[in-house]
């Protein structure tokens, strides 16, 4: 079985996952299991009033998990997958526990083969948050995970360096780029091309 097989396995038994992204090393469980996004918060010591993104394969199966408007869509087709996380609508299976109460939830498409053949493996959608616990560095390399969080995973998906740049996460609705990071230069112009108004 391979690395990616066993990482599938686990998300979809309620198990917590290491894999890569083409930014940094994301912790991976079923975004849709609010027990699993829980122990996701748990192993990163991560405050609850901080939403967790959900990664799928493609951006149609994003509006499986979520409700985007013509706007947002245009956008997700631009750029997913990339290196950005789109905030949009989710629907009603989306638990409050991985978007904190909130009515809208990052989605991620990652431009990373191994990545989203987890996510196409794993047949749910997948938390997309990174792979270490929180207030310290990202993790661009498996060498560099915390004992704490190689502890509370089941499995690790090893793709080798990552980029180490940070998604930018946007709501394109209200045209606000929440966290700058890869890609954010051409996000901005197409925010302005594509104006809402």
């Amino acid at each position: 079985m391979s690395d990616v097989e066993r990482a599938a396995q686990a998300i979809a038994g309620g198990d917590l996952a290491v894999y890569p992204t083409e930014t940094v090393y994301g912790m991976g469980a079923n975004a849709v299991d609010a027990d699993a996004v829980e122990r996701v918060f748990e192993a990163k010591g991560r405050d609850r009033d901080k939403p967790v993104s959900l990664g799928v394969p493609s951006v149609e199966r994003a509006t499986e998990y979520v409700d985007p408007t013509e706007r947002e869509l245009r956008f997700m087709r631009a750029f997913l997958p990339g290196p950005v996380t789109v905030v949009v609508q989710r629907r009603e299976m989306v638990p409050d526990v991985l978007t904190a109460g909130r009515e809208k939830v990052g989605v991620r498409v990652p431009d990373h083969d191994l990545a989203l053949e987890l996510f196409e493996a794993a047949d749910v959608p997948v938390t997309a948050t990174s792979a270490n616990l929180s207030g310290t560095g990202s993790v661009r390399e498996v060498s560099e995970l915390s004992d704490e969080i190689r502890e509370q995973v089941s499995a690790v998906v090893d793709g080798g360096r990552t980029d180490g740049m940070e998604s930018t996460v946007v709501d394109v609705e209200s045209g606000e780029i929440h966290r700058r990071g890869a890609m954010a230069d051409e996000i901005e112009a197409w925010l302005a091309e594509h104006d809402a108004a």
